[in-house]
């Protein structure tokens, strides 16, 4: 039987060619396998329906709905459709399982079965044939395994398949048909080769369109085995559509816990590899820069001025060769009493700091889960679930950091940095993403997150998070404050003028667009991931590239400081938090230039989504880079200043 392929060009991402296979050994409870007898009942469940890349490559919506959405007039099951469980991150991610009217019992094969016959009116089949211009997708689950179709990779020739499948096809001519016929081949594997244990393996969906002439009965017939026209839904007028579908049974040698690896595909490796080496070579070249700037320069400086101590200073006068040249080198130890100076508002980067240790550990956390396979595509939902988990109970760590940073710059509002640190961050990133969430609510998306969801979160925020928060900063603020290893002048010392890339604006786009770079390209197939519903798995790469952009983020934040130092200027905290934070102006701009060249989203709502949710994901990455900055800063200051003897 001839597989007929009707998905896009552009399809699934995924893999993990630095630690392959790991994840294929792990599965958590909740995901064991599933053995059927032949004859027993295997479910199918209904997904939401996703926009995919339209023929034209371009992605035309962000908007996902509901399957039973009454416009779709798709077929229930008896008694209406009932809602599958699902994990909070799957509520997140969009997900909504419901039950479906297919019938499919194990290693029996069924043609052309009547599912319903129903009727397409003027106004709905305007609406649907628009869903398809979109390039929707249907999305189905066969225990647990998303339905698709069979793709092969034109620059390596394997195959692979991806989930979901398209709602209906446009011609060259804007002919839209509508899919109302399903062959469903499902991939089954006898457990240690006994017929009574049988396991599915691999499911494939080929819809088709059929224009019926006459009524299908409700019986398995061999009908829809003819031809028949392509079925276009009458936009001025009524269209009877019926809908069928097949079952085909297919054995197969593939094990159960190796499944999901015909649904994981990296299309061309290559320019992965070329990223990591490209980003280890920066951040070679910039270790490289700040271990010389340590070991020559400062190790230098620092014995000229120790040097000085031992000399009387009445030898030295203000023409003195070796005081020119100390102070000609070395402008960084002039402001050794004003270096530790209190930054202008340190309640809130003492707060956005802390907020950015949380986020770091946090994220550190998750890829290390996700590199170990905990995080399988099989257990749905469950990178979500785990990132409100771990920022949840991570909470402490936010506390604590902020309350230490706070006191240490001398701050004496504790009560408001106990508040703010767990509300102010937070509060932000749930105001943003609560109002983007009535844009999907206007828009009656299945992708919009239920208000009882929305209550869950809330508590989960102040009965669990808060609660951890104000722990770790009541501990945060009875330790030891952190005391500068050089005393602070009462009186500031003037700033000279500084060259134009010393500057604020100048520094930042320097600064920022080197960690930008160490992620651009595997950021690129995240955004395809999130945008055009691919499956990401290639956390291998992910785990580096982060190590990658924490290195070069720390390293050309300490440059950045060192000059600035050199040039005499103390101001160095948020110059430090700011400049490293820029990278995220260059994720959002890249994220606007990914609208312009893949995105062609024609409703305002779905603009307002798109740009909300990647303003949201940059404010994150600003508080994290900007923290990773700062932190590294501040031990290279403590560092060269501690190493230095000052009367």
């Amino acid at each position: 039987m001839q597989l007929k392929n009707h998905a896009p060009s552009g399809a699934l991402l995924a893999s993990l060619l630095v630690a392959p296979q790991i994840a294929s050994a792990f599965y958590l409870p909740g995901v064991a396998p599933t053995t059927y007898k032949p004859g027993e009942l295997v479910p199918l469940y209904v997904n939401s329906i996703r926009p995919v890349a339209a023929p034209d490559a371009l992605l035309h919506s962000v908007v996902s709905y509901d399957y039973y959405q009454p416009h779709f007039q798709f077929c229930q099951p008896e008694g209406g459709p009932k809602s599958v469980g699902e994990s909070l991150g799957s509520i997140l991610f969009g997900d909504r399982i419901k039950t479906s009217p297919f019938e499919l019992k194990m290693k029996q094969n069924e043609t052309c079965k009547m599912l319903c016959p129903t009727t397409y009116k003027q106004g709905v089949a305007f609406y649907v044939n628009d869903k398809i211009r979109q390039g929707m997708s249907l999305n189905w689950l066969v225990d647990g395994l998303p339905a698709g179709q069979r793709i092969k990779d034109e620059l390596t020739g394997t195959e692979f398949y991806n989930p979901g499948f398209l709602m209906g096809q446009v011609d060259g001519d804007d002919h839209v048909s509508f899919n109302n016929h399903y062959d469903i081949l499902i991939e089954y594997h006898e457990v240690s080769g006994n017929p009574d244990q049988l396991r599915v393996v691999g499911v494939l969906v080929q819809p088709e369109s059929k224009k019926y002439t006459k009524d299908i009965p409700k019986e398995s017939t061999d009908v829809c085995l003819s031809n028949f026209e392509p079925l276009e839904l009458k936009e001025d007028g009524e269209t009877k559509v019926q809908f069928t579908y097949s079952v085909y049974w297919i054995p197969s040698q593939t094990a159960w816990a190796t499944r999901w690896d015909k649904y994981l595909h990296v299309f061309d490796p290559k320019i992965h590899w070329f990223s990591l080496i490209n980003s280890a070579v920066i951040v070679v070249f910039l270790t490289l820069t700040v271990m010389s700037v340590l070991v020559r320069a400062l190790r230098k400086d620092i014995a000229r001025y120790n040097r000085l101590d031992q000399i009387n200073l009445d030898d030295l006068s203000g023409t003195s060769a070796l005081e020119d040249g100390v102070q000609e080198d070395s402008g960084w130890k002039l402001v050794h009493g004003d270096v530790f100076r209190t930054p202008s508002y340190p309640m809130l980067l003492s707060v956005f700091l802390g907020n950015g240790a949380q986020l770091f550990v946090m994220t550190g956390f998750t890829i290390a889960f996700a590199l170990l396979g905990f995080l399988s595509p099989s257990n749905r939902g469950s990178l979500g679930t785990i990132i409100l988990f771990l920022y949840t109970i991570l909470g402490f760590v936010g506390g604590y950091t902020s309350a230490r940073i706070y006191k240490s710059m001398g701050g004496e509002k504790w009560k408001m940095n106990i508040i703010l640190t767990p509300v102010l961050v937070p509060g932000i990133v749930f105001g943003t993403f609560f109002l983007l969430n009535l844009f999907l609510w206007a828009k009656e998306s299945s992708g919009a997150v239920p208000f009882t969801t929305m209550l869950v979160i809330i508590l989960i925020w102040f009965i669990i998070s808060v609660p951890l928060s104000v722990t770790g900063s009541w501990l945060g603020f009875r330790a030891a404050a952190i005391e500068p290893p050089v005393r602070t002048n009462q009186i500031p010392r003037q700033i000279p003028p500084v060259t134009t890339y010393l500057k604020p604006i100048p520094s930042m786009l320097l600064v920022g667009i080197l960690p930008f770079g160490a992620i651009f390209v595997e950021l690129y197939f995240i955004m395809s991931s999130i945008w055009f519903s691919k499956i990401y798995y290639m956390f291998g790469f992910l785990f580096l590239c982060y190590g990658l952009m924490i290195l070069t983020c720390a390293t050309v934040t300490i440059l950045m400081v060192y000059f600035l130092l050199c040039a005499e200027n103390y101001n160095w905290q948020w110059r430090a938090f700011l400049a490293a934070g820029a990278s995220a102006g260059y994720i959002f701009l890249n994220a606007l230039i990914y609208w312009a060249s893949k995105l062609s989203l024609s409703g305002l709502a779905g603009s307002v989504l798109y740009i909300g949710y990647s303003a949201l994901i940059s404010f994150l990455f600003f508080i994290l880079t900007g923290s990773i900055g700062f932190f590294s800063s501040w031990w290279f200051v403590r560092r060269i200043y501690s190493s230095i003897k000052i009367d």
